[in-house]
């Protein structure tokens, strides 16, 4: 049975908002159909109560508000713990590293490195989904995940409706019934369709009622392709400041492997940013076998001492070019790899030399 009842509210949103920009016919008008008022009158005109009982049991629900309140009042301000709520954003998570198990490498390309994080990944979690605009049977724009839906099913490989608010939903809804999702924005440009639901919905549902939100959102982003401005903009700045989040942006094939499948492990929601510039411009040995990078852990790509350059995707291989160039530059090259969490005091950075 659905039962819907049509209401109006006779005050403000909450206690300090007023109601002067609602019309006082409307007030007249719902309050002739207050059933409370109503279902009074009514028990008045049966004799069921009188004037006499009606005091007296406003009286008593007065009394006990108050005492209520006094007893509220009594208690002493909550002292705020910064380290609880900070802990509070994110659901449990270890994140170590998982080191393949062979030494067995094959030279991928960005974008060869994604797909196969993603099919392994789809092997080893057999509760997650893929949701997108023509990712199955088309294999997305980028052709990511094509051959995905013969392989794993559309009930896994899911085309969706164009709606990001909808998709995101979505994979937030999968996540409370134990599932895990990749989402793929088509366009990182297009997250802005979908922006309430992952800086409201799944960046604050774990701090919020402890409910974590298990979503990957894939966002092929950057210019240097031709695309135009509505299919170029690299955003991922927009997102630094939401409390809840997790974002990662590799410049390197083999980081793009092992931090996707670091990002589909971590149960809370990880924005994972992949510059198409990048998807088939550079190759690089990566593990054939299933392996992880821990989120969190920037690596430290060239050595030097005159000065540290720190950046992130495509920004790297900028600076790798420049270095390459001028072979006076002794600088520190650091690849953050992850913007959100990072760690600040340098013991993050591993020591990698290309």
């Amino acid at each position: 049975m659905l039962l819907e009842c049509l209401t109006f509210r006779m005050r403000g949103h909450e206690e300090a908002s007023g109601t002067k920009y609602v019309p006082q016919e409307l007030f007249e008008e719902w309050g002739r159909k207050d059933p409370i008022r109503n279902f009074e009158e009514y028990l008045l005109n049966e004799n069921v109560i009188n004037d006499e009982l009606i005091k007296e049991i406003r009286s008593g629900i007065r009394n006990d508000i108050e005492k209520g309140l006094e007893i509220t009042f009594a208690e002493s301000e909550p002292e705020p713990d910064t380290s609880k709520e900070i802990n509070a954003l994110f659901a449990p998570h270890e994140g170590k590293a998982i080191a393949p198990k062979t030494d067995a490498v094959s030279d991928k390309r960005l974008l060869d490195a994604i797909t196969d994080a993603m099919r392994q990944s789809m092997q080893r979690h057999p509760n997650l989904v893929i949701m997108g605009q023509d990712i199955a049977e088309y294999g997305g724009v980028f052709k990511a995940t094509l051959g995905f839906v013969e392989e794993f099913g559309k009930s896994r490989v899911r085309n969706t409706p164009i709606c990001e608010s909808a998709i995101v939903g979505a994979g937030l809804g999968l996540s409370i019934n134990g599932y895990k999702s990749i989402i793929e924005m088509q366009f990182a440009d297009f997250v802005t369709c979908g922006f309430n639901q992952v800086v409201n919905n799944l960046a604050k549902t774990h701090y919020r009622w402890a409910q974590n939100a298990d979503v990957v959102v894939r966002m092929p982003t950057g210019a240097g392709v031709g695309a135009g401005p509505f299919h170029s903009q690299s955003n991922e700045a927009w997102f630094f400041h939401v409390p809840g989040l997790k974002i990662v942006y590799p410049a390197f094939p083999d980081d793009a492997k092992g931090l996707l499948h670091a990002a589909i492990n971590d149960p809370n929601p990880v924005m994972y940013f992949e510059h198409k510039g990048l998807y088939r411009s550079i190759s690089g040995s990566v593990p054939d076998d299933y392996y992880t990078i821990e989120i969190g852990k920037g690596k430290l790509v060239r050595e030097g001492s005159d000065v540290t350059i720190v950046s992130y995707g495509l920004g790297v291989h900028w600076a790798l070019e420049a270095l390459d160039a001028d072979k006076t530059i002794d600088a520190d090259l650091i690849d953050l790899r992850s913007l959100l969490p990072w760690e600040r005091n340098g013991s993050c950075f591993c020591k990698e030399n290309r």
